[in-house]
């Protein structure tokens, strides 16, 4: 009969450290997609088309969606944009995403944003998130990316559409 408990509680004790390792992190986990290259300009005329390369890998999953969010000082919250990726893209990746320049209203000179991606991947997990820093001048000489890293393939279109900010503080919707 001892020995029976003694069992049945090594076999509990083992099952819950094996639960507990999954929890809390002591057993490998599985990897997350990884953005290995990118690329964007960080100074572009307002109204052009601004290219953000990427080249990224998922060795254990399939690439799913590619996540961007843009933040701007003085303009509320953007939605996010979410591009979902072909087929040929969901194991590796290397290409670029657009993103429209061009703004109701105002022109967008002198402003600057940030543009955060993210790959989810068929298992829920997300990539390392990667910043773009943008200014935008009137004046820029748009940057290109080192040749030989990335692929011209056309991965989506972040469909976000930028707004100045007004005068009052707010955004501006084309006033």
């Amino acid at each position: 009969m001892r020995d029976k408990r003694l069992r049945y509680w090594a076999a509990s004790f083992l099952g819950l450290a094996i639960v507990g390792g999954f929890i809390f992190g002591a057993v490998p986990a599985f990897s997350q997609p990884v953005v290995d290259q990118s690329f964007a300009s960080p100074e572009l005329v307002p109204g052009e088309t601004w290219k953000i390369y990427l080249r990224a890998t998922s060795p254990e999953a399939n690439m799913k969606y590619i996540f961007a969010s843009i933040q701007q000082a003085g303009v509320m919250a953007y939605p996010l944009s979410i591009t979902r990726l072909k087929g040929e893209n969901q194991k590796d990746l290397s290409g670029y995403l657009i993103l429209t320049t061009v703004s109701a209203g105002r022109p967008l000179d002198f402003v600057s944003l940030k543009l955060t991606i993210n790959i989810r991947d068929d298992k829920g997990r997300f990539s390392e998130p990667v910043e773009f820093p943008l200014t935008f001048n009137p004046r820029a000489s748009a940057k290109t990316p080192p040749e030989g890293v990335f692929q011209e393939k056309d991965l989506g279109t972040i469909m976000i559409s930028l707004r100045p900010v007004g005068e009052d503080g707010g955004a501006s919707f084309g006033q």
